[in-house]
């Protein structure tokens, strides 16, 4: 027995992908971008079609990407050492200068060709562009690194009324033009706040929230904020999965409907989550059915 799909079981995927296709068309998807699923070309390429596909049957998609292990290799290069705080970068003026031509120029201009490439019409815009992010110093131990102070959505709204796919990289500045590094995650769950998108899907390097992280079968599908606070306390969400929950509860706080964390190192994990039953890894929502 071989492992191709007859032509009956590849109309039954579709069958069951329509109630998904109709939920999400017209509606506002958020991506938050980064890890392996970056860095590897073949997994890349598999997200990059993914978006396509939802963006021609009628999602629309924004792409918010970050690009630390890029940023850091670009930094060895010139002889700069990276350095971190509580898992943030930290960020003098040559190493914002570094971040604006890593994260601007080269990771957002490639995935836009990518994009395109494979059949999608992708514009590539930063934080600075038509004042998307506002942005202030988030911590003087930091240097550059901001905090999102307000977003103007207009920009990604003009470019989704034409049709394209948003691809944003994650500075931004302040009123006397100051550039900031801003996390990827923070950047994502406001601009997905700002657009009251559906949702926000985070591609992570982990299948989820794990009750035991030694044990994948142990991944928390579903949870609501009362919850995940819950797990905060019990130490079950620890370390660096912390900041990233905090930032799925901020979006869910100001509006966005469900957030997800998926592991961004399965093929077409993007798909699973959006047009499937089964799902690929944890929504958090406001609050759960008690049922």
């Amino acid at each position: 027995m071989t492992g191709e799909m007859t032509n009956g079981q590849r109309a039954q995927v579709l069958v069951e992908a329509l109630p998904y296709i109709q939920k999400y068309n017209g509606k506002i998807i958020v991506v938050k971008y980064g890890g392996n699923a970056m860095i590897n070309e073949e997994l890349k390429h598999d997200v990059m079609r993914d978006m396509v596909l939802m963006n021609l049957i009628g999602v629309k998609v924004v792409l918010v990407h970050g690009g630390g292990p890029e940023i850091s290799a670009m930094l060895k290069r010139v002889g700069k050492a990276s350095t971190f705080v509580d898992g943030l970068r930290v960020t003098d003026e040559e190493t914002s200068e570094i971040v604006q031509m890593v994260l601007a120029g080269k990771i957002n201009k490639s995935l836009v060709a990518k994009l395109d490439l494979l059949g999608g019409r992708a514009m590539g815009i930063s934080g600075m562009d038509g004042g998307l992010i506002e942005a202030a110093m988030a911590d003087a131990r930091l240097g550059y690194v901001g905090e999102v102070k307000k977003v103007n959505p207009q920009p990604i709204l003009d470019l989704l009324e034409k049709g394209y796919i948003p691809v944003v990289s994650t500075i931004g500045c302040d009123e006397t033009g100051h550039v900031f590094n801003i996390n990827a995650d923070t950047a994502a769950a406001a601009i997905a706040a700002s657009l009251h998108a559906e949702s926000l899907i985070s591609m992570t390097d982990t299948i989820g929230l794990l009750r035991d992280p030694g044990d994948p079968a142990s991944l928390i599908r579903r949870v609501d904020i009362k919850g995940a606070q819950q797990l905060k306390t019990e130490g079950v969400i620890s370390g660096g999965m912390i900041p990233k929950v905090d930032c799925c509860i901020k979006a869910i706080e100001e509006g966005v409907r469900k957030v997800f964390i998926i592991d961004g190192r399965v093929p077409h994990a993007l798909l699973l989550e959006t047009l499937t039953d089964e799902g690929a890894g944890t929504m958090f929502r406001k609050e759960l059915p008690s049922c």
